[in-house]
Formats: C-alpha cells, structure tokens, sequence
C-alpha cells in the first residue's frame, strides 16, 4: 500500500510545476501593516484638516473685507465725480451704471466705477447702507456666512471702514 501511495504521489509531483518560495523579505504587506498605514494617514489627515478649516473661514472674512474696501474706494470715486453718494435705491448698482435720477449723467464716469459687482465669499451679494452706522455717509457690508444680519463669529456681519 505504501508503495502505491508513492507511486501516486511521484506521478502527480511530475506533472506539477516546481512552486517557488520566496524568501521571507520579498513578501507582500501583510493586511495588519496596509490596515496601520492607512490609520496613520488618517490620523494625519484628520490633523490636517483641523488645522486648515478655520484657516479658510478666515481667509473668507479677509477677502469679504478686500472686497468692502474696493466697493467703498468706488463710492468715494462716485461722488467726487458726481458731488453725492447714491442712494439705498440706486444701491452699489450705481457703482456699474449710471442710475437714471443722476442730476448730471455726463459726469458720471464712462465704463463705472467698478468692472464687475464681486459677490461675497458665501455667494450673496454686498449691502449698501445709506445713511451709514455711526455717522457715515454710507456702509457697504456682507451678511456674513449665515446671510443673516446680526451672528456671531464667522456669521458676524463684516463691515468696512465708513461703517
């Protein structure tokens, strides 16, 4: 009986091919190594992401108040031009186009005072106060991140330097 076991099992080892093993330092990763990398990525990324996200809410109250002080650098051009500020009507419209109650529309200056109205870093556009807060002639300001007025931090209404 033995011998037929051997027999069979020469016969079926001559027709397989040799297997190769590879030594123990050309393995792949193991599934505990691939699963501890990617829990330290994303650990890191988790590190990261905390650090960025209040970087970007600030970076969009600066943009807002760039943008503030462009729109009210233009209403100061608006009414050395035209000897007034427009009205809440007119709004910062006025800024782009001559608005139709102008006492004297050829002063107003070709091509506006502003290419383009910018939108707010939150996607609405900016408010135009006239008369201003605290006695200015006029307030240009944004909703904030919740496009309410009033809010707290990043939803605080973000005002330029006339109001």
């Amino acid at each position: 009986m033995r011998l037929l076991l051997l027999a069979l099992f020469a016969d079926f080892t001559r027709n397989r091919a040799p297997v190769e093993r590879r030594p123990r330092d050309e393995r792949g990763f193991t599934l505990t190594e691939l699963m501890v990398v990617l829990f330290i990525v994303g650990l890191l990324a988790t590190v990261v992401l905390i650090n960025v996200l209040p970087s970007q809410d600030r970076a969009m109250v600066t943009k807002a108040r760039a943008d503030i002080a462009t729109l009210e650098q233009a209403m100061e051009q608006y009414r050395l031009d035209n000897l007034t500020y427009p009205n809440a009507a007119d709004g910062l419209a006025a800024l782009r186009a001559a608005p139709a109650g102008l006492a004297d529309p050829s002063r107003y200056r070709p091509g506006g005072y502003v290419r383009s109205l910018p939108e707010d870093p939150w996607g609405r556009p900016y408010q135009l106060a006239v008369p201003g807060q605290n006695g200015a002639p006029f307030s240009v300001y944004s909703l904030g991140a919740d496009g309410a007025p009033g809010g707290e931090n990043e939803n605080a209404d973000i005002y330029g330097s006339e109001g």
